[in-house]
């Protein structure tokens, strides 16, 4: 009832604010995390559907893909990719092809995640009033800066699995909630804020890492004052997960009752063999698969579809796929030459063809009966 009253007076506050973003005409989410894809292309890698070279991004939405998701870090001295620009190059280019777009800040100038949130560098020391001021400028910074090109994100994560705290917690030290409200909050005005005056109105995500973290985090955030969200996003990867497909969907249908909120699965992935394509280890190995779906193409296709049924069943409202075209090239990692992911890509070992596992993209789903 509390978080219910707070949204109201919210939401009667920019009662002049545009709609919120319009949901696919199917009501679903359907798609993937493509922020390595401009890197790959410069790496020399070609994408290919039927043995011919193909534009990804239209690939993407000619299998039925509908949204696309693309991270972006504050200053990040360690690559090239991630920044505004590298993000303004694929949110153009998925518009293009007629797609969503999810804009997922990390506020970080490195991979933020279930384990740890490492603040930017330019932050790290500033206290958390001035943390929480400078979030607020650069999210608003970014939006309007995209906004003024006709790419306003039609949703956006305020934060990464944020399951520690935000911007300098780890997985082992419990959360300052003062803090961290102060911190989402300021970040989630800053979405609201710029939505008042773009031609896009963002939906707004707030993102945990594993489905047995979800409850007991937004009970911590709801009592904290966290509430003006929109969606729920969870990840779900069976191999850093104790909960079965089937308890991911008794999760979905439990926070979404509980906060009202739409909930959607913003990362997954499965598979398709567990051989290596370069010297570089794969981070989905023996240890991810589940009973009945063999690393196999068809392994994989099944997952995925399974998986979404799940998650419609339970009254989810759709999944975006983590990185399925972080193929195998001549360029590496920190972790080593290729690819920590080839082997649950999109795109056999061979020349980058399209397997199978698009076919989830498309599939008739069972819709749930009208209540």
């Amino acid at each position: 009832m509390r978080r219910l009253i707070v949204i109201a007076a919210l939401l009667a506050s920019t009662a002049q604010a545009a709609p919120l973003a319009p949901k696919p005409a199917s009501g679903l989410y359907l798609g993937a995390d493509l922020s390595y894809v401009n890197e790959m292309e410069d790496c020399g890698a070609v994408y290919r559907s039927g043995g011919k070279p193909v534009d990804p991004y239209r690939l993407l939405a000619a299998k039925g893909g509908n949204i696309v998701r693309v991270r972006i870090w504050n200053k990040a001295t360690w690559t090239t990719y991630s920044n505004l620009a590298d993000v303004t190059k694929t949110i153009r280019r998925a518009k293009g092809a007629g797609m969503q777009v999810l804009l997922d800040f990390h506020y970080s100038d490195d991979w933020a995640d279930g384990e740890k949130q490492i603040a930017p560098v330019a932050w790290a020391k500033l206290d958390t009033a001035a943390q929480a001021k400078a979030l607020y400028a650069y999210t608003r910074d970014v939006l309007g800066t995209l906004d003024a090109q006709g790419l306003m994100p039609e949703m956006v994560q305020v934060g990464n699995e944020t399951n520690p705290e935000l911007m300098g917690g780890v997985k082992e030290r419990k959360i300052n909630w003062t803090r961290n409200a102060t911190l989402l909050n300021a970040g989630i005005r800053a979405v609201r804020d710029a939505g008042k005056t773009a031609k896009i109105n963002p939906r707004i995500m707030l993102h945990i890492a594993q489905p047995e973290h979800v409850q007991p985090w937004f009970d911590d955030a709801t009592a904290a004052g966290v509430l003006d969200y929109d969606i729920i996003g969870i990840s779900y990867y069976k191999k850093w997960s104790v909960r079965s497909m089937a308890e991911l969907g008794t999760t979905i249908a439990a926070v979404k009752q509980r906060y009202k909120a739409d909930v959607i699965v913003v990362e997954t992935a499965y598979p398709f063999t567990t051989e290596n394509a370069d010297t570089s280890p794969n981070l989905l190995g023996e240890d991810t698969l589940v009973p009945d779906y063999p690393a196999t193409p068809a392994g994989q296709r099944r997952y995925l579809i399974d998986l979404t049924q799940t998650i419609i069943d339970a009254g989810g409202i759709g999944v975006v796929y983590w990185e399925p075209n972080w193929v195998s090239t001549r360029c590496g990692t920190r972790w080593g030459k290729g690819s920590n992911w080839e082997n649950a890509a999109w795109f056999d070992y061979k020349q980058h063809d399209a397997l199978p596992a698009f076919d989830f993209l498309s599939w008739k789903y069972r819709r749930p009966a009208a209540r």
